[in-house]
């Protein structure tokens, strides 16, 4: 099966292409947007732009893919809230290039949407749950998900929330950047009400695999299994890497003043993806434990 994977040198793409080239036998295409492919896997790789309508549909129609992995997004919350046109124009009209390209050649296609397509009232979610989204980030991604539902191609969306892992020049993502901090004996100032699951990496990329070899369609929620204020997750963190547990200094979500709304009670349901794709993801203790082994500390 031919695969085309784009976003490929973020983390989650990262991720992707690496459990595919361990686990599967695949014949994959990663692209991306800057000029190289930041993994040494000698793997077919070029420069592809979603949101360049013509570069889109004259890659898929070269490579003619089963499937397009969708792994390229604007995912900066805060950003997406004050550089509106630029997160539209990756979020949702570089899915609709996609969508439009794997359309003339009868491809499938993955793509990754989030918690923050609800408000946060009364989480967690399951895959029927009505979206209401309170940031324009989440509104771009209920655009994405209802255009790939309208579309009448072969579709799965994964739902996933609050990514953590390691990869080559990926941008810090949450633990990390609470990793370094706490590793250098400075104070961080932690949310204790903005509660949900969190995501190892590891995790999200073998949900994926497991959608892609059962070839399953519709929306799954993957992510791990607990769920957890940032702050407990920190806390957390702190037994595991052995860090001064004194300097995580709770605070409020509206006390950071924040550009973007954030759904507060949030988190999501994986009983469809356990019970469906035999899904059996780490625990958040055994994620951060994990994440431990492969940063080297």
């Amino acid at each position: 099966m031919k695969i085309l994977i784009t976003g490929s040198n973020g983390l989650l793409g990262q991720a992707v292409t690496s459990i595919f080239t361990r686990e599967t036998d695949h014949d994959l295409i990663l692209t991306s947007a800057e000029e190289s492919s930041y993994l040494e896997y000698g793997l077919n790789y070029h420069t592809l732009d979603i949101t360049n309508k013509d570069d889109v549909k004259r890659s898929v129609a070269f490579h003619e893919p089963d499937i397009i992995i969708n792994c390229a997004a604007f995912t900066n919350v805060d950003k997406c809230e004050t550089e509106r046109e630029l997160s539209w124009k990756i979020n949702v009209d570089g899915v609709k290039n996609l969508i439009i390209a794997a359309k003339k050649i009868n491809s499938k296609m993955i793509h990754f949407s989030t918690d923050y397509i609800f408000d946060g009232k009364n989480g967690p979610y399951t895959e029927l749950s009505k979206p209401n989204p309170v940031s324009f980030y989440g509104r771009g991604k209920l655009a994405s998900e209802n255009a790939l539902i309208t579309s009448d191609i072969n579709f799965a969306i994964v739902r996933t929330l609050v990514l953590y892992g390691i990869g080559n020049k990926v941008k810090p993502n949450f633990a990390l950047w609470a990793i370094e901090e706490l590793r250098n004996n400075r104070p961080v100032n932690i949310v204790t009400d903005q509660i949900s699951n969190v995501s190892m990496i590891d995790d999200l990329a073998y949900g994926t695999m497991k959608i892609t070899e059962m070839d399953v369609t519709g929306i799954y929620n993957i992510s791990g299994p607990d769920i957890l204020s940032r702050y407990d997750f920190v806390l957390k963190m702190c037994e595991v890497f052995n860090y001064n547990k004194e300097l995580v200094r709770p605070v409020t979500t509206a006390s950071l003043k924040q550009p973007a709304p954030r759904p507060l009670n949030s988190g999501l349901i994986i009983l469809k993806a356990q019970s469906e794709l035999g899904f059996n993801p780490m625990d958040s203790l055994e994620g951060l434990r994990l994440l431990k082994v492969q940063l080297g500390y």
